[in-house]
């Protein structure tokens, strides 16, 4: 079989991540995949694994799934240790026709135990130290059974202890019905489970599928992106359609990252943008573990200028080109563009793209004020496609409360330009009174200040725009620097630096802006607006 015949086949079927391995080892068996780390479900399986043994890892697991209890049409939520094997438990799960529910390990219990009941008694699978964080949680109440990966405890089911079980059969779900369920950030509260089905996923292919076309040899695609994302779905399905060699990264740390891109020197590099600023020092690193790099993807969050610019130059690669996708968890791909190394210090970061070739999302900007969307008069955009969620799993409502018929409101305000560039300024509950676009703040200041590895620009309590920074190594931050950087932005109160461990973020690494801002109006008899825990204002010690 070759891979275009089986993506063809996945536009017409749908995507069905149970079969995508069986799918990938029937067009070449001996891709490889590698791990920076141990399976937790199956730590004798080694990190260097082939498309055939992976295939044969997931026909094993919902064999034992099976042989657990597990049926068709059920839900089973997988909330573990932070591990490659959550996606492998996944098509496991999907492979006998249950519907995967991805929660991130990085939630805490008494959101996993909302989001529990919102699905309603599903089977919980995790691990031995991810379920004694839930000790408070009335898991009795809330699952039909726990089931664990490994480190099992009392009154589980374990996996291990079903290893050799009979295997079963794949059982597919409706093309129309909930196959995988992920989560929304969840920067404004309890996350949103968000549905998509065998045809949703199988769509939002399309526009990567076309990308990945710039890779004309067969070469290693490095994806670290967190493996409870919707992205990791379009991410794996395309890469082992297209039968590339795989490296799944967990690690963050830049130096431990720098070891696995010089070991493997992968051309096409797939990672969210937090990640990519983090690994941004690696740019001056000697070895240049970024010169094999083709292809840097970047998806559903924009990216500073300045970081993608450093990231190309590093590239020894003609043509290096980095590929920014603007979209959610709701809509999958919506706009994108490309940047290339002449001239990506001088884009403007507030443009996100224009809508991709045929059978991609199409997009509009409606009024918010009854005026005509403009540059100065920003509107909501909107998103529609067949590629759309189904819908928030236990929040019809809400759902509806956000879809126009065909259209979605993605709660960003921007506009399109003449020559059609959607133009992304901030999602509209961020946005502070006096300020065109907080975004546009931070690129500005960031690309002016190298030694700032973060920048957040919230509203303060007294509706003022406060500057939240971070810098390289916590080093105090210039005051002179700053003023010079931000003359253009008058209306900006004086910053304040805290260390970058400190900024609330999501399990996407968002930084959580109304969580940060909240923590000025938590202080309202304080002269100044600090918050809590080490931090301090930029100021002049000659003023």
């Amino acid at each position: 079989m070759k891979g275009s015949t089986a993506y063809r086949s996945i536009q017409r079927r749908g995507l069905h991540i149970g079969l995508l391995p069986e799918i990938a080892a029937a067009i070449d068996p001996s891709t490889p995949i590698t791990l920076d780390h141990d399976l937790d479900v199956l730590p004798e399986a080694g990190r260097r694994l082939t498309v055939g043994r992976y295939a044969g890892h997931v026909d094993d697991l919902a064999a034992r799934l099976w042989a657990a209890g597990v049926r068709p049409g059920e839900h089973v939520v997988i909330y573990k240790t932070a591990n490659a094997d959550h996606w492998m438990l996944a098509c496991a799960v999907s492979r006998i026709g249950a519907v995967v529910v991805n929660l991130s390990p990085a939630l805490d219990a008494a959101t996993v135990g909302v989001l529990l009941g919102r699905v309603g008694c599903p089977t919980l699978l995790t691990d031995g130290p991810t379920l004694d964080r839930l000790a408070e949680v009335p898991l009795a109440d809330l699952t039909r059974r726990v089931v664990t990966s490994a480190a099992d405890r009392p009154g589980t089911v374990s996996l291990a202890g079903l290893a050799g079980a009979p295997r079963v059969r794949p059982v597919l779900r409706p093309l129309d019905e909930a196959a995988v369920i992920t989560h929304t950030s969840g920067t404004t509260g309890i996350p949103k489970l968000v549905v998509h089905t065998p045809r949703t996923q199988a769509v939002r292919l399309v526009p990567q599928w076309r990308l990945l076309a710039l890779m004309r040899r067969r070469e290693t695609v490095a994806i670290h992106v967190p493996f409870v994302h919707s992205r990791m779905v379009a991410a794996m399905s395309l890469a082992l359609l297209r039968r590339y060699p795989v490296l799944l990264m967990r690690e963050n740390d830049p130096a431990a990252v720098a070891e696995h891109l010089l070991a493997h020197r992968p051309a096409f590099i797939e990672a969210l943008p937090n990640s990519l600023m983090e690994w941004e020092q690696l740019t001056a690193d000697p070895r240049m573990p970024f010169a094999s790099v083709k292809v840097f993807s970047s998806t559903f969050d924009a990216i500073h200028p300045g970081t993608m610019s450093r990231l190309l130059k590093s590239s020894t690669r003609r043509g290096a080109l980095f590929f920014q996708i603007y979209g959610q968890s709701e809509v999958g791909p919506a706009v994108g563009r490309a940047y290339f190394r002449p001239f990506a210090h001088k884009a403007n970061g507030r443009c996100v793209g224009w809508p991709m070739p045929k059978g991609a999302a199409r997009i509009r900007v409606v009024s918010r004020d009854g005026r005509r969307p403009t540059e100065h008069h920003p509107g909501r955009i909107e998103v529609a496609w067949p590629g759309l969620a189904k819908t928030y799993h236990g929040e019809q409502e809400r759902y509806d409360g956000n879809r126009k018929g065909a259209w979605w409101g993605t709660g960003d305000v921007g506009y399109v330009t003449r020559l059609g560039c959607l133009h992304l300024l901030d999602r509209e509950v961020d946005m502070i009174p006096g300020v065109r676009s907080s975004l546009e703040i931070e690129d500005v200041v960031l690309g002016a200040l190298g030694e700032l590895s973060e920048l957040v620009v919230v509203q303060g309590p007294d509706a003022r725009p406060v500057p939240v920074i971070c810098t390289h190594d916590d080093t105090p931050l210039d005051p002179a620097r700053w003023r010079a950087a931000t003359t253009a932005f008058p209306q900006l109160a004086d910053p304040v630096q805290i260390p970058q461990a400190e900024l609330p973020r999501t399990a996407t690494l968002k930084v959580q802006r109304l969580a940060l801002a909240r923590r000025f109006e938590q202080q309202p008899n304080r002269p100044d607006t600090t918050p809590p825990g080490p931090a301090a204002h930029v100021t002049d010690p000659k003023g």
